[in-house]
C-alpha cells in the first residue's frame, strides 16, 4: 500500500540529508586544514587548540542538524529512544472515540436487538464467531478480542462459542449479554424458519490466519461475503485484526482505520483491545472476591508490575526491573507511598524484589496458599498441566486470573519485564485493560497512565533480534533500527502492539520479511512496502480463491 504520510518516513535514512551531512563535515574539514597550514607552530598549546577546535566543530555540527538528523546519522536507536513517541500523543482521545464506537456498534448489533428482528430480516443477518480454547489466556483472549473487533469492521453481531456448554475460561470471566452463543443462533435460525422458508443455510466461512498462503486478510473484501458466520481462525495477538489495514479493498483499509487509526501514527492510535475487553469481560464474582481480599478494603494499586521469569532467577531482570519500577514511581509524582501489585509466574521472584520494593511501596501479591475463599473451579477446573508448568509457572491456573484482573486496577502504571521475552501478550492486555479503567471520558484531564517495558543488558546484545514471534510486543521493532549492547532500558511501550513497519525506527527481522512474502507483501530491509501495493494486487489476482465453509444447519 503506497504511504501517504511523508512524516512515517523520517526513520529512514534519507539519501539527501546523507550528501548533505557529508558536504557539512568536508567543508569543515579543509576549513580546519587551512588553519592548521597557517600557523604550524609545534608548541604545547597546539594540542589543546585543536581539541577545542574540535570540539567547536561538533557545536556547529549539532547546531546545523536536527535531533532527527542525528538519528538518521546514528542509524539506530535504543528501546527507550524507540519509546519516546509514544510519550503524548492524542490516544486518549482516540480511545474514547473508539470507545463509543464499540458501544454505539453493540446497541445495534447486540444479542437484545437482533433476537426480536422479524424473520425475513433475522434470516439475512450476519455474525463472527469468537472461538477460544483453555490454552494460555493472553493468546485465547485476543481471539476473542480480534473476533469482538472483526464484527464491527464487518457492521455484524458477535458469537462466543461455548465448548460442551461452557464459555472458555467461564469459571473465571464473566462475558457481556450481548453477544450470542451459537447455540441460541442454531436456535432462532430454525425458529424462524430461515431454511425451510427462506432457503437460507447456516454456512460458516473459515479464514485461517496462521496459513498465509491460504488466507483472505489481505486480498478479500469481507464485507462483501455472504456467509452468515464468519470465523477468523488463530488470531492468537494483536497482529491479526490489524492486517485488514492493508488489504487491497479500501472499504476494508477504512472499517480497519476507523478503529485501529493510522499504522504510522504510533503515538495517536487508540487502546481497541482494551476498551473491547473493558466491554465484553469481566472476572466473575469468586476472582474479584479474591482481588478484594488481596486490596483488603484499601484503594486500588497505584503501579503494577508483571515479571515473565520462567523459573528463572535472574538477578539482572530483577534489576532492571527494580531501576524501572523507581523509574515509574519518580513520574508520577504522588506524593504519597505508592501501592504496588506484583506479579510473576516464579514465585521465588516476590522474594528475591520484595526486600527492595518495601523501601519505596506498600507491595501487595496474591498469596494463594493462604486464601481461603472459593474459586469456582479450582478443584475440578482448569487442570495443572506439568508439561507447561516452566511457561505457567507452579500455581494452579486460576491464579493467574486473580493476578490478572488485580493487576489490571492499577491506577498509574504498569512495568512489563522478563527473563528472554519482555511485554507477552498476558502483559500486554494487563496494561490495555488497566489503561481503559482509568480512561474518564467525562474528564478534561489526562489520564497520565503509562505503560513500561524493563529490558536487561543481556537481552539486547543484538539489539530487540531476540523478540520474535509475533505475539511479542517489541517484535515490530526488532530489526537493524535496533541497536546493539544497550545498557539496561525502561522504556514507555504503546498499548496496541503495531503490526506494521510504518513507524518511526520500526524495521523487520529477516525471518518477518521471509513471512511475509507468503502474505504476498514484499518488506526492504527497513520496513517499507517495496513496489508500494501493487506486488500484492498482483498476489492476489493470481492467488487461488479459497473458501473454506461448514454447513450447520
Amino acid at each position: 500500500m503506497r504511504r501517504l504520510i511523508i512524516a512515517s518516513r523520517r526513520r529512514r535514512i534519507s539519501v539527501h540529508c546523507f550528501l548533505l551531512s557529508s558536504a557539512i563535515f568536508t567543508g569543515l574539514g579543509l576549513l580546519i586544514l587551512t588553519l592548521r597550514s597557517i600557523d604550524p607552530s609545534t608548541d604545547i598549546n597546539l594540542s589543546i587548540n585543536t581539541n577545542h577546535q574540535i570540539a567547536q566543530e561538533e557545536a556547529v555540527i549539532d547546531a546545523i542538524l536536527s535531533s532527527d538528523d542525528r538519528d538518521r546519522r546514528k542509524g539506530c536507536a535504543t528501546v527507550e529512544e524507540m519509546g519516546e513517541i509514544f510519550h503524548g500523543g492524542t490516544w486518549e482521545a482516540e480511545s474514547i472515540r473508539v470507545r463509543k464506537i464499540i458501544q454505539r456498534h453493540f446497541v445495534v448489533q447486540g444479542a437484545s436487538k437482533i433476537r426480536d428482528l422479524p424473520p425475513e430480516q433475522f434470516c439475512r443477518h450476519g455474525f463472527v464467531l469468537a472461538k477460544a480454547s483453555e490454552a494460555g489466556f493472553g493468546n485465547e483472549m485476543y481471539k476473542i478480542l480480534t473476533a469482538g473487533a472483526l464484527s464491527i469492521m464487518l457492521n455484524r453481531s458477535l458469537i462466543i462459542g461455548q465448548t460442551r456448554g461452557k464459555y472458555p475460561f467461564g469459571d473465571y470471566i464473566s462475558y457481556s449479554n450481548l453477544a450470542f452463543t451459537l447455540t441460541e443462533v442454531k436456535h432462532l435460525w430454525r425458529q424462524n424458519g430461515c431454511l425451510t422458508n427462506y432457503g437460507r443455510h447456516l454456512d460458516m466461512r473459515i479464514d485461517d490466519f496462521q496459513k498465509p498462503a491460504r488466507t483472505n486478510v489481505l486480498c478479500s473484501n469481507w464485507r462483501e461475503w455472504d456467509q452468515p458466520i464468519i470465523w477468523f481462525q488463530n488470531t492468537t495477538d494483536a497482529v491479526a485484526a490489524q492486517f485488514f489495514l492493508k488489504n487491497i479493498h479500501i472499504e476494508m483499509r477504512k472499517a480497519a482505520s476507523e478503529l485501529f487509526g493510522k499504522p504510522e501514527n504510533l503515538q495517536h492510535r487508540p487502546n481497541v483491545f482494551g476498551e473491547l475487553m473493558k466491554f465484553l469481560v469481566s472476572p466473575s464474582e469468586s476472582v474479584e472476591q479474591a482481588v478484594k481480599w488481596v486490596l483488603d478494603g484499601e484503594r486500588d494499586p497505584d503501579i503494577a508490575v508483571h515479571m515473565r521469569m520462567l523459573m528463572n532467577r535472574s538477578v539482572r531482570a530483577v534489576q532492571a526491573a527494580l531501576n524501572c519500577i523507581r523509574k515509574a514511581v519518580n513520574n508520577m509524582e504522588l506524593g504519597y507511598r505508592p501501592r504496588l501489585v506484583l506479579v510473576s509466574d516464579t514465585p521465588s521472584l516476590v522474594n528475591d524484589i520484595k526486600p527492595d520494593l518495601d523501601e519505596f511501596a506498600e507491595v501487595l501479591h496474591f498469596d494463594y496458599e493462604r486464601f481461603n475463599g472459593n474459586i469456582s473451579g479450582n478443584i475440578n477446573g482448569l487442570p495443572n498441566l506439568n508439561f507447561r508448568a516452566k511457561d505457567w509457572g507452579p500455581a494452579p491456573r486460576w491464579v493467574a486470573f486473580v493476578d490478572f484482573f488485580l493487576a489490571s486496577r492499577a491506577k498509574h502504571a504498569i512495568v512489563s519485564g522478563a527473563h528472554r521475552r519482555v511485554g507477552t501478550t498476558y502483559a500486554q492486555l494487563i496494561a490495555a485493560l488497566a489503561a481503559a479503567h482509568r480512561l474518564d471520558e467525562n474528564s478534561s484531564a489526562s489520564s497520565s497512565f503509562m505503560f513500561f517495558s524493563s529490558f536487561q543488558s543481556n537481552l539486547l546484545a543484538e539489539g530487540l533480534g531476540n523478540q520474535v514471534g509475533w505475539g511479542h510486543l517489541w517484535n515490530r521493532f526488532a530489526g537493524p533500527l535496533s541497536c546493539r549492547n544497550q545498557s539496561n532500558q525502561c522504556a514507555l511501550t504503546p498499548l496496541v502492539p503495531p503490526a506494521w513497519w510504518d513507524g518511526l525506527w520500526q524495521s523487520p527481522t529477516p525471518r518477518d520479511i521471509h513471512k511475509m512474502e507468503a502474505f504476498g507483501v514484499l518488506l526492504s530491509g527497513l520496513g517499507t512496502i517495496d513496489d508500494d501495493d501493487n506486488h500484492l494486487r498482483s498476489f492476489c489476482t493470481l492467488k487461488k480463491k479459497v473458501a473454506v465453509t461448514v454447513t450447520i444447519i
